[in-house]
């Protein structure tokens, strides 16, 4: 009887302990982070967030990096203000893509409110995804207002023709251009606009891009970030450039795990049938707005192409190493 309680007790704590393990996958890391950018380089899983804190101490980017979506190692301050002479504060929402061996980081600073301020969309330039960046342009990529769309909350998605594109926009408008060649600016339309307005129903913020089965899916983030109802709805297209109508909300909060779900990202590596919805929200009992954490869950999809909605939960992901 003693050794077969012995056996018991062992497995009820390799059990235990098992659960424990699972239960800490979210949030992915510590910290207060939002905003998060998940994507892949090589053989490593990357996510790129706001540093989420008062906007005067938003002063740097961190990233985190991981062999299998659950084990994080900290890249600190790979870009900061001392970098970037024109950015003081609010560095916002990291978009990064690898191009010709060198790594673009698009970012957004100072959150300005006029044309008459200093600001926007910068991007800095790295020979490595964990930095240093240093800037690019030694100004801001977009630094006014176009189609009344506040210049943060930048996306680059590179096309499957080779062509690059920023989609960004605050203040209930998001616009797309065309980058060119070494990312100092843009090439206009064949209308010669440069900005293309493509602002779906009930978009606020947060822009994401990605393809699948010839589809562009595009998402967004509606409601308020400070609030319980932030939330990501997407739609579908043949274009990238639209018309976006929107088909359903598929994150939001949980009265039961968190609230204010939403900013998110998709990572996806090739040929894989998975997954992963990566996105900010809040602890239950956390109310300040800055109290914002990074976490990952499975996204699926119908029959027909369609998004279900994604359950956030507290046990996030599994392992899944890339090979």
């Amino acid at each position: 009887m003693k050794t077969l309680y012995s056996i018991l007790t062992i497995l009820t704590l390799t059990s235990s302990c098992a659960q424990k393990e699972v239960a800490n996958n979210n949030p992915v890391f510590p910290g207060w982070y939002a905003d998060p950018e998940g994507i892949i380089f090589d053989d490593t899983y990357y996510i790129y967030p706001t540093f989420s804190a008062p906007y005067d101490k938003q002063v740097f980017l961190d990233a985190f990096s991981s062999p299998n979506l659950t084990d994080w190692t900290k890249h600190e301050h790979i870009l900061d203000t001392a970098a970037i002479k024109w950015a003081k504060r609010a560095m916002w929402a990291p978009s990064i893509i690898k191009k010709d061996s060198k790594y673009y980081l698009f970012f957004g600073a100072n959150d300005i409110q006029s044309d008459a301020e200093l600001g926007g969309i910068g991007v800095a330039v790295s020979d490595s995804p964990e930095g240093p960046f240093k800037d690019h342009l030694g100004k801001p990529l977009i630094g006014k207002f176009h189609n009344g769309a506040q210049p943060i909350d930048q996306f680059v998605f590179k096309d499957k023709d080779g062509s690059y594109y920023l989609y960004y926009g605050g203040w209930r408008h998001c616009n797309v251009a065309k980058l060119n060649d070494d990312f100092t600016g843009f090439i206009p339309f064949d209308d010669g606009s440069i900005f293309k307005e493509i602002t779906p129903e009930s978009y606020v913020e947060g822009p994401f891009m990605f393809i699948k089965d010839g589809k562009y899916y595009f998402m967004w983030s509606e409601g308020g970030w400070t609030g319980p109802d932030y939330s990501v709805a997407y739609a579908i297209s043949d274009s990238p450039f639209g018309p976006f109508e929107r088909v359903d909300k598929i994150l939001q909060q949980d009265p039961d795990i968190a609230t204010g779900a939403g900013h998110h990202s998709v990572i996806h590596a090739k040929d894989s049938e998975d997954y992963y919805m990566v996105y900010h929200r809040r602890p239950l009992d956390e109310t300040d707005q800055n109290s914002r954490e990074t976490c990952i869950d499975k996204m699926h999809f119908d029959e027909n192409g369609h998004i279900k909605p994604v359950k956030i939960t507290n046990e996030g992901v599994a392992e899944d190493p890339l090979q």
